[in-house]
């Protein structure tokens, strides 16, 4: 099979180099470790099965195991197209409704819209099936989504309903009014009470599918609170001044704490990391959204409940070291 050239039907031509993190993993797990993707494992298969994945050259089968500093070399494809996004009966977890703005308590495993890998089963063909109204501006792939968050990223969505609440939202988001606080289980103890990580973000310099902080990124600024030490892990309480991608979990992996259970920053990439304290993904929950209402100016403020795993392993780890810090955090 020889080399396939990318040209016109292809959304994106990438080139990675393997980490030394990664040697000795099946390069269809490497692949499908990375969210930028957006793929499952068995869609990076079918990539792999159709030429377009490449390694030092040379196309390879699924099974095969990278090295370190092998060159990887992926065509992706475009989403599906607007024709093909279907409404999809998908139950969703729904926290506040009115005529403009919908707020979604978000599952793991959930993607927000469709992508390369991802033509269905996404929050984006939920809300088709929920909602017959939902804004335009974000584009007809994209109907309602204002932000969002990481597939296995838990918590509180805002999903507009009217162009007008969608233009609102937008200001508020871009003028830093809207609040999203996050809680996050990460491995080690800070040694401060509170902090605050600066750091600029940017993609990977030889990873192209995985952020990091890097001189010439995009400002980034991230505020962190303490709320239980436990063992070998922390609770925290992260409030995002910017919003850029992955930007909690680049930061916390960048200060020394990365969060538990995360495939991509955490400590020890892909399979090392999956299953981590029995989570079923990083620990990283959405879990209060503060704005405006973008038409009646009304204060609004929503909680959601940390997941199951996340709680469980909270408990987990409170059973083996009492829980220590600026107020414990259980019960909350």
């Amino acid at each position: 099979m020889g080399m396939t050239e990318p040209g016109e039907g292809f959304e994106a031509e990438l080139n990675l180099r393997v980490p030394p993190d990664a040697h000795g993993e099946r390069v269809d797990a490497y692949l499908a470790q990375f969210t930028q993707l957006g793929p499952s494992r068995s869609y990076v298969q079918r990539l792999i099965a159709r030429g377009y994945v490449h390694v030092n050259g040379r196309p390879v089968k699924a099974a095969h195991r990278v090295a370190e500093g092998d060159e990887v070399w992926v065509l992706v494809p475009p989403p599906e197209s607007p024709a093909d996004l279907k409404p999809e009966r998908i139950p969703l977890d729904v926290v506040y409704e009115d005529d403009h703005l919908i707020v979604i308590n978000k599952p793991r495993g959930m993607v927000v819209h469709p992508a390369a890998g991802n033509p269905s089963g996404t929050l984006v063909n939920a809300l088709l099936a929920y909602s017959p109204k939902l804004s335009g501006i974000a584009g007809a792939m994209r109907p309602g989504i204002v932000h969002r968050l990481d597939k296995d990223t838990t918590g509180l969505l805002v999903v507009a309903k009217s162009n007008e609440a969608h233009l609102g939202l937008t200001r508020q988001l871009k003028e830093h009014d809207v609040q999203r606080i996050y809680w996050a289980i990460v491995r080690g103890q800070p040694g401060e009470r509170a902090g605050i990580v600066d750091a600029p973000i940017g993609r990977h310099p030889h990873d192209r599918l995985r952020m990091a902080v890097v001189p010439d990124g995009r400002p980034a600024i991230t505020h962190y609170t303490v709320l239980e030490r436990l063992g070998g892990y922390s609770l925290l309480e992260v409030r995002l001044e910017t919003g850029r991608t992955h930007q909690i979990r680049v930061h916390m992996a960048y200060i020394g704490y990365p969060i538990a259970g995360d495939p991509v920053y955490g400590a020890g990439r892909g399979s090392k990391a999956r299953g981590e304290l029995g989570l079923r993904g990083q620990a990283l929950h959405a879990r209060e959204l503060r704005f405006r209402h973008p038409v009646t100016e009304e204060p609004m403020q929503f909680v959601a409940p940390l997941p199951q795993d996340m709680e469980a392993a909270l408990e987990a780890l409170r059973q083996q070291v009492p829980p220590t810090g600026a107020g414990a955090a259980g019960g909350r």
